[in-house]
């Protein structure tokens, strides 16, 4: 099983910017592609971003293209969100996801193991 922890999250003012963080361990592999979703209070989970473990291409949701990207340090075995010019439509819990395949995908349903997400929150 592969396990993740996200952190980083925290409350901005509109226009600020945050870092969150995702670290993957135990059965892993640098193949393994990720995702990024979020749920805000009374909404669907949506995607937001993704990202070929090995091969580094990215795909974003386009509420956040622009604003967010999503990296990774394989090393570290590791997946960060950038996340800038934060709007208070931003605010959700934040949760890290990953795949058995190395393909990103827009679906929470090729995801196989998720983390237990890490709130932001933006104030206006």
């Amino acid at each position: 099983q592969v396990q993740l922890v996200e952190s980083g999250g925290g409350l901005m003012q509109a226009g600020g910017s945050l870092r969150l963080s995702c670290a993957a361990s135990g059965r892993t592999f640098s193949s393994n592609a990720m995702g990024w979703f979020r749920k805000a209070p009374g909404k669907e989970r949506e995607f937001v971003a993704t990202i070929g473990w090995s091969g580094g291409t990215t795909y974003y949701a386009a509420s956040v293209k622009g604003r967010f990207t999503i990296s990774r340090d394989n090393a570290k075995n590791t997946v960060f969100l950038q996340m800038n010019g934060l709007k208070p439509e931003d605010t959700a819990n934040y949760y890290c996801a990953a795949r058995v395949s190395g393909v990103g995908s827009l679906r929470e349903y090729d995801y196989a193991y998720w983390g237990q997400g890490t709130q932001v929150t933006v104030s206006s």
